[in-house]
């Protein structure tokens, strides 16, 4: 019931199901592009540290 009242946009308090959907899609999306950035990070420092040239 409370759904229906979501999707029919009374009270106005809570996500219609679309708003649902969509926000579960960016919070995937997030978690992939932080899985992502962590990946680069990992590499740059792998590689800085094979570029650091012995004293």
């Amino acid at each position: 019931m409370r759904q229906a009242d979501a999707d029919d946009n009374i009270g106005g308090e809570w996500l219609t199901s679309t708003e649902k959907k969509e926000l579960a899609e960016f919070r995937r999306r997030n978690r992939q592009l932080e899985m992502e950035n962590d990946i680069l990070k990992r590499a740059a420092a792998y590689f800085a540290r094979e570029n650091v040239l012995p004293k």
